[in-house]
């Protein structure tokens, strides 16, 4: 999933985004609202973490910038303003959820993980598809019982497509979910990602490699014929 930082106190914000990528999430970031506004017109997001008191253009009125363009963007606020009246104001604007800084690094990306869950409309933090499942929380993936060795991206790509079982997804779409927006990607990156999470998904035990290759469209994760395994 691809989440857009906010923050202008820059420290703080590698420090985010440096711990959201260890877990598997493509991070883009922005100091100003300017800057965030921009990234938004030309990139899509799953998920963005703003801050209300930034230069240029504040956090609430990014905000309503996006909710006046009837955009389904999740938004978690992160704000120093901690009173309940900044919370309310923050939730009437169109924020999803609020944290209060200082805060818990676990506990915003387990509010990341809740946000992002409501969106495919499942409970709990398991996503499967046949006998391929990803455990969110624990950041695993595996075959039946077979924990599945996965890179980053690897991890990454199959989450992503577990949020859109049975659903032809477009490379370009991968590309912009699951990689930086600075990333220098190699026309081949992607194809070479998905050849090797399929072969790891055979090498488990499964006769059928789970993710169909659609030439011209994309590519769609869905279970085998029943029997296949």
């Amino acid at each position: 999933m691809k989440l857009l930082i906010v923050e202008d106190e820059v420290l703080l914000s590698k420090s985010i985004a440096k711990g959201l990528r260890k877990l598997g999430y493509a991070v883009d970031c922005a100091f100003d609202g300017e800057e965030a506004l921009a990234l938004l017109e030309i990139n899509q997001y799953d998920l963005m973490v703003l801050d209300i008191n930034i230069p240029k253009i504040n956090g609430l009125d990014v905000l309503k910038s996006i909710r006046a363009a009837n955009s389904r963007l999740r938004v978690i606020i992160l704000s120093a303003k901690n009173t309940v009246f900044d919370k309310v104001k923050g939730l009437d604007c169109g924020s999803n959820d609020y944290l209060t800084k200082p805060f818990d690094f676990l506990e915003l990306e387990a509010r990341i993980r809740s946000l992002l869950r409501q969106d495919t409309g499942v409970e709990g933090h398991v996503l499967q598809c046949g006998q391929v499942s990803v455990d969110t929380s624990a950041k695993k993936a595996f075959f039946a019982c077979t924990l599945l060795d996965l890179t980053k991206k690897e991890y990454s790509i199959l989450q992503y497509l577990l949020h859109h079982p049975a659903t032809v997804v477009s490379a370009e779409e991968l590309i912009e979910h699951v990689w930086d927006s600075d990333t220098d990607l190699f026309s081949n990156s992607l194809r070479f990602h998905i050849h090797s999470l399929r072969k790891k998904i055979k090498d488990a035990g499964s006769a059928h490699g789970y993710i169909t290759t659609l030439r011209g469209q994309g590519y769609m994760l869905s279970p085998p014929e029943e029997g296949e395994g």
